[in-house]
């Protein structure tokens, strides 16, 4: 018997809202788990983004979706989220905080909502 595929909840609410989407897998590396080696393997550099967590002084944990070849600016993400300072969560706190392991965080069915913040690159 086929073993049943697993959806994450960003596949569970893409298909609820009926929007259309393609699935890539790739090989998972635990020294391999950047944004750049994903879009080598997929050979799609400008489609990769990543979800970092970062932890605001005003309100607490908060997620920046940035592209993959770019550096989050703390300082501008303090100033568009309403903080005077923000910092990146250790990554020790981040399954605890958010549900997801490092190089699992989707913002899209995050387990827990935090305000998001998207770069349009």
């Amino acid at each position: 018997m086929a073993k049943k595929k697993q959806k994450t909840n960003a596949i569970r609410q893409v298909e609820q809202q009926k929007i259309a989407y393609n699935e890539y897998t790739y090989e998972w590396s635990e020294d391999h788990l950047d944004a750049q080696s994903v879009a080598v393997q997929l050979a799609r550099p400008q489609a990769i983004y990543k979800t970092l967590v970062a932890v605001g002084n005003k309100t607490g944990p908060l997620v920046a979706v940035i592209p993959g070849n770019r550096e989050v600016d703390l300082k501008k993400l303090a100033k568009v989220s309403g903080n005077k300072k923000v910092e990146m969560l250790h990554l020790r706190d981040l399954e605890e905080t958010t549900g997801y392991i490092r190089g699992g965080c989707s913002p899209i069915g995050m387990k827990k909502l935090f305000p998001t913040y998207i770069d349009r690159g």
